[in-house]
């Protein structure tokens, strides 16, 4: 429960102030901040945190465990989709269908679940909520999302460039540059500058949620997006967590699995939506109202699990 409230202050104080400075500020600034995040913040928080991280055991399955996650969510929004089409209530639109399948597959895992994993379950699991984002999320949205974007929107995108984007995620390469970190000995003066900018992109990250969500003004498509929230947020996670224990997982390594399963939809599905012209304004709406209901997610799922 400590940890808990430590949590929900730092969440709540920092996503509050970052929604404080957006509206003040211009769009541009928070570009700015993505940016140095995308390509500075997250990568110095893997390289410091990872070697603290335990790599025994099945810490391999969490992979495995965020693909499923993804097509679990995938299938489940399809699922929807075609309820409603049988139930003659509405027929989405495939750009609507798209954003939908979005929201309901990829979480954010990144700049929500590290900070999340780091205060409940500390750096010693890190690594698991780290394998989930990297060949989870980051492929889920950037892989499978773009190439059903494409699908469905009858675009013709260039592929290489998608595997060039996955290619060059700077989080991929300060995963394999931290693994090799680990085994160095640093000096202490290294490692507490390290700690510092580490902890300084968490924070950072917390405050760019804000400031984009500042940005996001659009509550239309609610009853669409609620269907992906209730997917993405309540369906999967209880799914997951039911069957970790098939999989021998349990404990620590299993909250993590919880808690990045249960991780609202990721930014990245507003980029994607941006990109293949998709309906924006449920990516928006899910992006939103994801973040906010995460806020009494959270407890039910630190509680049956």
């Amino acid at each position: 429960m400590t940890n808990l409230l430590e949590l929900y202050f730092k969440l709540a104080g920092l996503v509050c102030l970052g929604f404080f400075i957006g509206r003040k500020l211009p769009t541009s600034v928070a570009t700015r901040v993505g940016q140095i995040l995308f390509w500075a913040g997250i990568p110095v928080s893997i390289v410091n945190f990872l070697p603290k991280a335990d790599f025994s055991g099945q810490i391999w399955m969490a992979a495995a465990i965020a693909q499923l996650a993804v097509f679990l969510g995938a299938f489940l929004a399809w699922v929807g989709i075609k309820w409603q089409i049988w139930s003659g209530k509405i027929v989405p639109p495939p750009a609507t269908q798209a954003s939908l399948i979005l929201a309901a597959m990829v979480g954010n895992t990144g700049y929500l679940g590290y900070p999340i994993t780091l205060t409940l379950v500390g750096t010693h699991y890190f690594a698991w909520a780290l394998l989930y984002d990297l060949l989870g999320s980051t492929l889920g949205a950037y892989g499978w999302g773009v190439a059903l974007a494409a699908h469905l929107r009858s675009k013709n995108p260039d592929f290489k460039q998608v595997l060039k984007a996955i290619g060059i995620n700077p989080a991929l390469w300060s995963f394999a540059f931290g693994l090799w970190w680990r085994h160095l000995t640093i000096p202490t003066t290294i490692q507490f500058c390290l700690e510092i900018c580490a902890w300084t992109a968490v924070i950072l990250s917390l405050l760019l949620i804000g400031m984009r969500l500042s940005k996001l003004n659009s509550w239309q498509s609610l009853p669409q997006a609620g269907i992906g929230l209730a997917i993405k947020m309540l369906l999967v996670p209880l799914v997951i967590g039911s069957i970790l224990p098939l999989f021998g997982l349990t404990g620590e390594p299993a909250r993590v699995m919880v808690l990045q399963t249960a991780m609202p939809p990721a930014f990245a599905t507003l980029v994607v939506a941006e990109t293949f012209e998709l309906d924006r304004d449920l990516a928006v709406t899910a992006v939103a109202g994801g973040t906010i209901a995460l806020l009494f997610t959270l407890p039910l799922w630190l509680w049956l699990f």
